[in-house]
């Protein structure tokens, strides 16, 4: 009987190994996931085999009502890539708003810069700072079509590529923003405040620029598979 639990537990590890390397999205929500599908299945396993089936034929019969791995990555992929979407636009809305407020302190004491350098990198940056405003806003109204709205709205099926492409928009302002800030530190007086809010871009940039690629891929991993036209 102890081989027979084992080679069931191989069974389902597995199962849930492959089901694991076909799922990409945020890791603990992906985690969450193929737990609670691991448990169900072992369930359902058990289940069968309090009625008399041998483990290996038990496990099948649950394979049978939950699904191979390739009709669950689908659904779940979907899942995934939405959670990524939200995570994706919470990551902008926390961190655009504070870089905005960086910017503008270093503007208020450096309202009048000196030199057409200084005065290009500030316009620069103004810029920026611009695209990470209409970027919270997308990202704030993302939070809440899948939030509090979800279960009035339906969700647009593009939205998580749209929340992607706009995190690359954002991070590249973020990344536009830095090299402007560390233009302006260089010329400016204030120079430490600058500098402190060129490295808060630059992390900013590092950890939206991370999150957008990864809404990307699930975003592509998501997206309805074109049928092929059937030739007369």
């Amino acid at each position: 009987m102890t081989a027979d639990v084992e080679g069931d537990t191989d069974l389902v590890r597995a199962y849930v190994d492959d089901l694991a390397a076909a799922l990409h999205g945020p890791a603990r929500a992906k985690a969450r996931m193929v737990e609670e599908i691991r448990g169900g299945l072992l369930d359902t396993t058990d289940a069968h085999a309090d009625r008399g089936l041998p483990r290996r034929h038990a496990f099948r019969a649950a394979v049978r009502e939950f699904g191979t791995v390739d009709e669950l990555v689908p659904g779940c992929q979907r899942e995934l890539t939405l959670a990524q979407a939200r995570h994706t636009a919470r990551s902008v809305a926390l961190t655009a708003p504070v870089l905005i407020a960086c910017w503008s302190l270093a503007g208020a004491h450096d309202p009048a810069p000196s030199g057409p350098v200084s005065r290009a990198a500030q316009l620069l940056a103004v810029n920026a700072a611009g695209v990470a405003v209409v970027a919270t806003l997308l990202a704030a109204a993302t939070l809440a079509v899948t939030g509090a709205f979800a279960r009035r709205l339906p969700t647009p099926r593009r939205l998580p590529l749209l929340v992607a492409w706009t995190g690359t928009t954002a991070g590249i302002a973020m990344a536009v923003t830095t090299l402007a800030l560390a233009t302006a530190a260089a010329l400016a007086e204030n120079r430490p405040l600058l500098a402190c809010a060129g490295v808060l871009a630059a992390a900013s940039h590092a950890a939206v620029a991370a999150s957008a690629r990864a809404c990307r891929r699930c975003a592509r991993l998501s997206a309805p598979k074109s049928r092929p036209v059937p030739a007369h």
